[in-house]
């Protein structure tokens, strides 16, 4: 490991010999010859069934492409603890030992032990040793001593929010450990990242290094301090979820698939997903939890789904049943899009303004993307970007100019006597980025207040074309707009089109890992285009065409 502009003379940086491509150096063999079931914390909250795939095939996983999205997720999680690992070791005043992280696992797991039993202050990078007996297999980024009750507390560096404004977490500061109730921050629930700290904590307390505190440590996005954790409260629950997970690796308790969430990114899904269709599986249509409520209701295929008759089950969680009775009777029908009414609506206006915006991670808002349809001819496509890696100055600017054009247009509208809408699609994400733009830019040239924001989010002016699907469709596939824009007869010119592959066009369109790419400038210009050509195309086949195109859900 480097650490730039680590210089304190407290710091011990210790190094492994072995060969870290070696995938047997780290294996001991079970029972019967075969090696034995390790798995880690990850695994208490992935789906049970990936959990017994992944152990039984595991030539097969290791071979199967990575998804973009994870590794781009994967990417920026080891930069912002870089990022953490200059700002904790800053101040000085720790001995710190740095685990090289090129070496095997039994090597960083004894430079570990090493660390802790001469009573370094704080250890970055620590792997425990594999426990093959109980099944764990564990790292943290950070060990802190405990100055008070000896042993070490667990900490760990994630790249999600774990606090919200508010009151009543419990938080420390990043330079010494003490902690003490937060009155401006209250905790965003994670329960991954209590287990993954109880996980850890367990794997302490068999080297007997643990802390007797049964606290954990989180530094969250944007790491200003960390969000202290009770272990204590969450350990029944670790241990009962650990011995699950732990049972269908070793092949104790057998598994099903079942359509979740984390599907999307699933290596395994196109496998799932063929023999959940063959079965007709309900979860297709119900995904999750609610798949489990309408299985204990006797429910187990879409044809059972289509055919119910009658209130939603006891269980039911939430509103949404006779909704999803009628995505069973349209998967069974091959039917997109349904009507919930005979008219279908959408503000329509003298002047419209389509926008959407581009942005990276958490970092800034690089690009909004605008079309212009005056008088029912449509402009050519106009952005306003920044191509300064973000974060930068330079994205005020760029913003500045984007609202000054959008409110020109409106004001020269409304002047003349016409009216004047401008239209997202799902809004929360433009919205979010209107109101952090203004605040981070308050004072910049152009800049608006965070009331001019709220006022014109706030008004009719501004059209969420998702709202308007939404309340007036019910949507077999998913109400994402490359899901629905092609029902209107809409297509992206780039098959790879998606929020998660622009972070990766982004990044080297602004040069992060090297010379900036201005083919992937242009690939970006595209997409977000077509984002805007879409929105504009669903609403004048919202208006136009949708009613004589789709069935009545009563008609199905």
């Amino acid at each position: 490991m480097r650490v730039v502009g680590a210089t304190d003379h407290n710091l011990v940086i210790v190094n492994s010999s072995q060969d870290p491509r070696d995938p047997h150096q780290d294996a001991e063999p079970g029972r019967n010859g075969t090696r034995s079931v390790l798995i880690d914390p990850r695994t208490l909250t992935t789906c049970r069934h990936r959990v017994h795939l992944d152990s039984a095939y595991p030539e097969l996983i290791a071979s199967a492409p990575e998804d973009i999205g994870v590794q781009q997720r994967r990417e920026s999680a080891q930069s912002h603890r870089e990022d953490m690992l200059r700002r904790l070791m800053a101040p000085g005043g720790h001995s710190w030992v740095l685990i090289d992280q090129s070496g095997p696992t039994r090597e960083r797991a004894a430079a570990t032990l090493r660390a802790c039993a001469e009573g370094a202050d704080r250890i970055w990078g620590a792997v425990l040793p594999l426990e093959f007996d109980t099944g764990r297999r564990g790292r943290a980024e950070l060990l802190i001593r405990d100055a008070d009750g000896g042993g070490y507390i667990p900490a760990i560096v994630v790249n999600h929010k774990v606090t919200d404004p508010g009151s009543g977490a419990v938080t420390s500061g990043l330079d010494d450990w003490a902690p003490s109730v937060d009155p401006d921050r209250k905790v965003r629930a994670q329960l991954r990242d209590q287990l993954r700290l109880a996980h850890l904590q367990r794997m302490l307390q068999a080297q007997g290094v643990a802390s007797p505190s049964m606290l954990g440590g989180v530094i969250g996005y944007g790491g200003e301090r960390f969000l202290v954790h009770d272990l204590a409260a969450v350990m029944d629950v670790y241990d009962e979820r650990f011995a699950d997970r732990l049972a269908v690796a070793r092949g104790d308790r057998f598994t099903s698939p079942s359509q979740i969430g984390e599907c999307r990114s699933c290596p395994w899904w196109s496998r799932c997903k063929e023999n959940l269709t063959a079965a007709r599986d309900v979860s297709l249509v119900a995904t999750g939890s609610r798949a489990e409520t309408l299985r204990a209701a006797g429910v187990y295929t879409i044809d059972d789904l289509a055919a119910w008759d009658g209130p939603a089950p006891e269980e039911w969680q939430g509103n949404g049943f006779e909704d999803t009775v009628v995505i069973a009777k349209a998967w069974l029908g091959g039917v997109p899009l349904v009507r919930r009414q005979p008219e279908v609506t959408v503000r329509r206006a003298d002047v419209e303004v389509d926008v959407d915006m581009e942005s990276y991670q958490e970092h800034g808002a690089y690009l909004w993307g605008t079309l212009l349809t005056a008088d029912g001819v449509t402009q050519p496509y106009r952005p306003f970007v920044t191509w300064d890696p973000l974060p930068t100055r330079d994205e005020g600017r760029s913003f500045a100019e984007f609202w000054g054009w959008l409110m020109g247009v409106r004001e020269q509208t409304l002047a003349a006597g016409k009216t004047f809408a401008a239209y997202c699609y799902s809004r929360a994400a433009e919205d979010k980025w209107l109101l952090d733009s203004a605040t981070r830019f308050a004072g910049m040239p152009g800049i608006p207040t965070v009331a001019q924001i709220r006022a014109f989010i706030d008004s009719p002016d501004w059209v969420d074309v998702y709202q308007a699907v939404s309340d007036q469709f019910v949507c077999p596939n998913g109400k994402g707009l490359k899901k629905i824009a092609p029902v209107a007869g809409f297509n992206w010119r780039d098959a790879d089109a998606g929020g998660e592959a622009s972070m990766s066009w982004y990044r080297d369109a602004v040069g992060y890992d090297h010379e900036p790419d201005l083919e992937q400038r242009e690939r970006l210009f595209v997409y977000n285009e077509d984002d805007v050509q879409a929105t504009r195309v669903l609403r004048e086949w919202m208006t136009e065409r949708a009613a004589a195109e789709t069935p009545l859900a009563s008609e199905l």
